[in-house]
């Protein structure tokens, strides 16, 4: 069964890319010269790359090789999608630019006047219908009367002759998938512009009712789906840090994916997580791409590094509890999230906020009366119109949110995973801000 979902898929995929090449490569352009061959190549390589580099992780390939294959595999992973929009939209567009060329060129017909303009001569009078004079040329020398150079246009000089004018079907092919090029190229630079920058903050008040007023005000930095990787390396974990810290959060919740790759690949590219500083501390709890990596060895090295894991534990802080869950993702290795453990035997007349990375964990939260739940793992759906995906899978995609007396909070991330490229879910930290309703 797996194998023949596989096949279909790849069969979809060669479908789309073929589907490009004709609209980018072959109508574009006329016969085999470079053009031509150049376009081909590049929708060769660029599957191929992208493949490479998905196979690469999933596979645990040596870092070096990851590395090397992400950048161009991913980013072309994200041109595809957006060359693929845009060249749909763009069969819209066609017959539209198609029915106005052909209008304008009805409204300005060559005639004969016109041919003679090409070749250099004016109409003079005639003495009949069918006895046209024609004078020469400005800069032609005098003929006699009766000269067959009189009619006759000058011999022809040896000048290269020059290239065909495009007929409008290769005009508009060119015109629309230019357009369809530059825009989806644009998208996606912005996109990895924006990713690479590190990401914005963005400022929540929750009001919980039973929150004491002693904690009205109380900061929580929420930051989720890092995805330290193959791209996103030791510079970026410092720009998110720098960005944590500059908000001087009462406490910082790292809500899972914090990594795509092994202690050993990634543990560098970690290490400033050391530097956060919040007045009550770090927490953290495993996402799902935390088992793909080595969920244990990452909750040593995170512990290591100073932060607090919560695997399916609470801890009673001054105001409120704080409980934390594992991923779903750990149920195949016996992992799994564990709510009884983590909200058993607490006091319930106490506010209680739970770290879970995936949203679709809020019904267990809603039964065990969570006053808030902090997630992330939907990026916002990272690539529009990804967002309409993870609808559909999730049941908030980013924002704030509530199910009965239980509220959730679900943070679009601070990194990427595969492209390097966000388009229409900007990353983003966010400061939740706790509110009393007695204050």
């Amino acid at each position: 069964m797996i194998i023949v979902v596989g096949l279909v898929a790849l069969a979809v995929v060669a479908v789309l890319y073929g589907y490009l090449w004709r609209r980018l490569v072959r109508d574009t352009t006329t016969g085999w010269g470079w053009p031509r061959r150049l376009g081909t190549a590049l929708f060769v390589v660029g599957p191929v790359l992208m493949f490479a580099a998905l196979f690469a992780e999933v596979g645990h390939a040596p870092f070096a090789l990851q590395r090397t294959l992400a950048w161009p595999g991913f980013l072309w992973m994200a041109l595809s999608l957006y060359l693929l929009l845009a060249v749909v939209a763009g069969e819209a567009v066609r017959p539209l630019l198609t029915r106005a060329l052909k209008q304008r060129s009805l409204k300005r017909p060559l005639g004969g006047a016109g041919l003679y303009a090409m070749c250099g001569y004016r109409r003079v009078g005639a003495t009949g219908p069918d006895a046209p004079q024609l004078s020469a040329p400005t800069g032609s020398p005098p003929r006699g009367r009766g000269d067959l150079r009189e009619i006759l246009p000058p011999a022809p000089t040896r000048h290269p002759t020059p290239a065909p004018a495009p007929t409008r079907r290769l005009f508009v092919s060119r015109v629309v998938g230019g357009a369809a090029a530059t825009a989806a190229t644009a998208t996606v630079g912005l996109g990895t512009y924006g990713v690479l920058r590190g990401p914005g903050v963005k400022r929540v008040t929750v009001a919980l009712a039973k929150l004491p007023r002693a904690a009205h005000g109380y900061r929580i930095a929420v930051v989720s789906d890092i995805h330290l990787g193959p791209v996103l390396g030791r510079g970026f974990a410092q720009r998110v840090v720098d960005t944590i810290n500059a908000t001087q959060p009462d406490l910082i919740a790292v809500v899972g994916d914090l990594v795509d790759g092994s202690v050993r690949d990634l543990g560098p590219a970690a290490a400033p997580l050391a530097q956060l500083s919040a007045r009550h501390g770090a927490y953290f709890v495993t996402g799902n791409h935390e088992y793909f990596s080595g969920a244990r060895q990452w909750v040593e090295e995170v512990r290591d590094l100073g932060l607090h894991p919560l695997e399916n534990a609470r801890t009673e802080l001054a105001h409120f509890d704080l409980a934390g869950v594992n991923d779903v993702a750990g149920e195949s290795t016996g992992q799994g999230p564990d709510f009884d453990r983590a909200l058993a035997d607490r006091d319930p007349a106490r506010a209680c906020v739970l770290l879970a990375h995936q949203p679709v964990q809020i019904h267990e939260a809603v039964r065990r009366h969570v006053d808030l739940q902090l997630s992330g793992h939907t990026h916002g759906g990272q690539l529009w119109p990804g967002n309409l995906v993870a609808a559909a899978a999730n049941p908030t995609v980013a924002g704030l949110d509530r199910y009965g007396d239980t509220q959730l909070y679900v943070s679009r991330g601070a990194g990427a995973w595969g492209p390097p490229t966000r388009v229409g879910a900007p990353s983003d930290i966010t400061v939740i801000e706790l509110a009393s309703r007695h204050a």
